[in-house]
C-alpha cells in the first residue's frame, strides 16, 4: 500500500478525511511529534497526520498523560497550519471527565481546523482506569454533538490497562458508534481474529494500532481495517536515534555523522529551503 499525497482545502479537510477511511484498503495515518516530523510525513507522501500525545510530550521532557488541554490544542493548531493534508489530533480523555468538559474540548478543537479527533474512555486513574459504560457512552455522546464536521474517533481503552475482554470492549465500541462515533478504535489489540471480529461486528471504520509482532499492514487490510495508526512509535524511533548517536559522540565514536542523509534528503522540499 503506497499512499498518495493529496492536497485539501480547508473547508473539504473533514469530509475528505473520513473518505479516506476504506476497509480493506487502510489509511496509513502516521502520528507525528511536532510541525517538523509533519511536514516530513506530508512530503513523503502520507495522506494525513494525527499527533501523538505521547510523542508531544516528550518534546516538552513529560511522560504521557502530562499535557494540558490548552497545550495539546495549541500543539493540534500548530501542525493544522504546517501541512496541507488532514490532521487529527489525539485529545487522551478529553481533558475532562464531564460529559460537558469533553465536549468543550472537541468544540474548541472544531476551532483550531482539525480534520479530525479521538477521546478515549481512559480515566487516568490507576484504581479505576476506565470510565463506567454509562458515563463513557455519554462522554462519546456529547464529543459527537460538539465536533460537527470533525471525525470523531473513539477509543476503548481496556486492552491498554489490564482488561483483554473481546466482549466488553466490542460492546463499547457498539455504544460508542450509537452515539455518534464516526471511527472505531481499542488500541492493544493484537489478535488478527479478534480484529477481524471487531470490523466485523460494528458498522463505522476501524481503526487499529501497529504492534510490534502482532499483524502487518496487509493483514489488518485483509481483516476489514480501515485506518493504521503507530501512536508513539516514530517518535521513539526518533529519539532512539538520537540515544545512539550521543552513545557513540561519548564513546569518541562518530558513525552518526553518516546517517543524516535520508533526512537531509526530504528536508527542502519538506521545509520549502
Amino acid at each position: 500500500m503506497t499512499p498518495a499525497r493529496r492536497v485539501v482545502t480547508v473547508a473539504s479537510v473533514p469530509t475528505d478525511f473520513l473518505a479516506l477511511h476504506r476497509p480493506g484498503s487502510p489509511l496509513l495515518l502516521p502520528n507525528a511529534w511536532d510541525p517538523g516530523s509533519a511536514r516530513i510525513l506530508a512530503t513523503l507522501g502520507f495522506a494525513a497526520v494525527a499527533t501523538t500525545s505521547s510523542g508531544f510530550a516528550a518534546t516538552l521532557g513529560r511522560p504521557d498523560g502530562a499535557l494540558t488541554r490548552d497545550e495539546a490544542l495549541a500543539h493540534a493548531a500548530a501542525l493544522v497550519t504546517a501541512v496541507d493534508v488532514p490532521v487529527s489530533a489525539d485529545l487522551e480523555n478529553g481533558y475532562a471527565d464531564a460529559p460537558d468538559g469533553v465536549a468543550r474540548t472537541v468544540a474548541a478543537a472544531r476551532e483550531v481546523g482539525l480534520a479530525g479527533c479521538s477521546v478515549e474512555d481512559h480515566t487516568a486513574d490507576e484504581d479505576e482506569p476506565i470510565y463506567d459504560r454509562g458515563l463513557a457512552v455519554e462522554r462519546v455522546a456529547a464529543a459527537a454533538q460538539a465536533a460537527g464536521d470533525v471525525v470523531l474517533t473513539a477509543r476503548c481503552e481496556n486492552y491498554l490497562y489490564g482488561r483483554a475482554d473481546l466482549t466488553d470492549t466490542l460492546e463499547r465500541l457498539q455504544a460508542y458508534q450509537e452515539a455518534g462515533a464516526d471511527v472505531l478504535y481499542a488500541p492493544g489489540l493484537r489478535d488478527l481474529a479478534d480484529i477481524a471480529t471487531v470490523c466485523r461486528e460494528v458498522d463505522r471504520p476501524v481503526n487499529v494500532l501497529l504492534l510490534a509482532g502482532g499483524p502487518t499492514p496487509a493483514e489488518l487490510a485483509e481483516a476489514g481495517v480501515a485506518r493504521i495508526s503507530v501512536g508513539g512509535t516514530f517518535a521513539w524511533n526518533a529519539l532512539s536515534a538520537l540515544v545512539t548517536a550521543a552513545r557513540e559522540l561519548l564513546d569518541g565514536e562518530v558513525g552518526f555523522l553518516d546517517r543524516v542523509a535520508p533526512a537531509r534528503e526530504v528536508m527542502p522540499e519538506a521545509f520549502g529551503a
